[in-house]
């Protein structure tokens, strides 16, 4: 898998498809600069060979994953989208809306928080 729709065709509802195919475009067109990556068979944004955010898709949910660090900076805005969160993500249900003002938050954060990041996850 080499590519954003090498991925997008391996899901199998379309709702799902369609959901994170809209994240990723809204993502590859507010944050230009950032380089897209398949990394563990999932989609990944980088910054200066940074990892910035990631997804990755279950049957009733797409994860989205920014790193602790920003889930915890941004956990109550994370709470209030009504969005469950784990260890390293958080889950929007197939039923949700995509918060894409959290989402660009979340993105401007890492991408300067990590500014001087010399490797791929923060130490």
């Amino acid at each position: 898998m080499e590519t954003f729709n090498d991925f997008l065709s391996t899901i199998d509802q379309i709702e799902q498809r369609d959901k994170l195919a809209k994240i990723l475009d809204y993502i590859i067109e507010t944050f230009p600069d950032l380089k897209q990556r398949i990394a563990w068979n999932q989609p990944n944004f980088t910054d200066h060979d940074t990892f910035i955010i990631g997804f990755s898709v279950a049957k009733q949910h797409i994860s989205v994953a920014p790193e602790v660090k920003a889930l915890l900076a941004f956990a109550a805005a994370i709470e209030k989208a009504g969005y469950e969160t784990t260890k390293g993500l958080f889950k929007i249900k197939q039923s949700q809306t995509v918060d894409y003002d959290l989402l660009k938050a979340i993105i401007a954060y890492n991408i300067e928080d990590k500014k001087e990041c010399q490797t791929y996850w923060r130490k």
